[in-house]
């Protein structure tokens, strides 16, 4: 069992442990009709052209992936719901172990998600990323990538319980969220291998990532 895999699962046992039976089951229903919908076949697969984005990081900065593609061969690149997920800064850690590896093969991680770059910077700091992290304002870029869903009604107050509040995270009522996803991406903007998954405890594993490019690289 991969790292990533391994501390998933310790977080999904200690939030069986924590979390009252009666929300966890609204929470696998919410999941469930996700699923049960399908939505990820909206989202952009292998083969398509990524959509290019110019986005503010964490310091307000605008990032562009065409510029980005000049100086990199290839782009990781993450979606995900915010800080106050914890599989997703689980996973944003994992990423970040495979930063100086990527970095030899002349690649970048970005990650990106619908927080305000306040936020952005939060996440940055706590997980102590060394790439990109963006901020989507109201999903656009998300959207573009078909990755984009409303929370369900019955969540809402669940995750207020929980302390998470996504309009302020994202200075947005909409609640609209992204599905985790990671693409990798060639300089000519052709996706070499996309990940989506409507269950957001599933997780693309680093090191598929890293294969790719390898193989890319010996052809």
């Amino acid at each position: 069992m991969s790292r990533l895999k391994e501390e998933i699962q310790k977080l999904q046992n200690a939030a069986r442990k924590k979390i009252p039976a009666d929300i966890q089951v609204i929470m696998q229903k919410a999941t469930q009709q996700l699923e049960n919908d399908k939505i990820s076949k909206n989202a952009l697969q292998k083969g398509s052209t990524a959509k290019s984005f110019n986005l503010p990081n964490a310091v307000n900065e605008l990032v562009n992936l065409d510029t980005l593609l000049v100086e990199n061969d290839y782009i990781v690149l993450n979606f995900y719901r915010g800080l106050w997920c914890p599989y997703c800064n689980l996973e944003l850690k994992a990423l970040e172990g495979i930063s100086e590896e990527l970095k030899k093969l002349n690649a970048t991680i970005v990650a990106i998600s619908p927080q305000t770059p306040d936020a952005s910077l939060t996440t940055k700091e706590k997980n102590e990323l060394s790439f990109e992290v963006l901020s989507d304002e109201k999903n656009i870029a998300a959207k573009e990538y078909g990755l984009v869903y409303s929370l369900a009604e019955e969540l809402k107050p669940v995750y207020e319980k929980f302390g998470i509040d996504i309009p302020l995270a994202n200075d947005d009522n909409s609640y609209e969220l992204p599905m985790p996803a990671i693409y990798l991406i060639n300089k000519n903007k052709e996706i070499l291998y996309s990940f989506v998954d409507e269950n957001h405890q599933n997780r693309c594993e680093p090191q598929i990532i890293l294969d790719i490019i390898q193989k890319n690289l010996r052809r």
